[in-house]
């Protein structure tokens, strides 16, 4: 997966993220369960490309093989600090 690809992955989960946030906006009683679920699994998918693009590019940097790098498990990406 190229940066490209990446960052168009990224741009339809913040998409769709924000689709359901406005949905539950627009919703008096709130955000149902599957919504919650499935912003929760946005999120980790968004931490997961967004972990999987800097280490592309810090390899980048330091000489290495960019496309050495895969995405790590979410639990895993959970646990770095921002």
């Amino acid at each position: 997966m190229d940066d490209k690809t990446i960052l168009k992955r990224i741009s339809e989960l913040v998409d769709e993220e924000h689709r359901l946030r406005t949905e539950a906006q627009a919703n008096e009683e709130g955000t149902d369960e599957e919504s919650r679920n499935r912003l929760r699994d946005l999120a980790e998918s968004l931490d997961q490309c967004w972990d999987l693009l800097r280490r592309r590019r810090a390899a980048r940097t330091t000489h290495g093989d960019p496309d050495a790098q895969g995405v790590r498990p979410a639990p895993e990406v959970a646990r770095y600090l921002q």
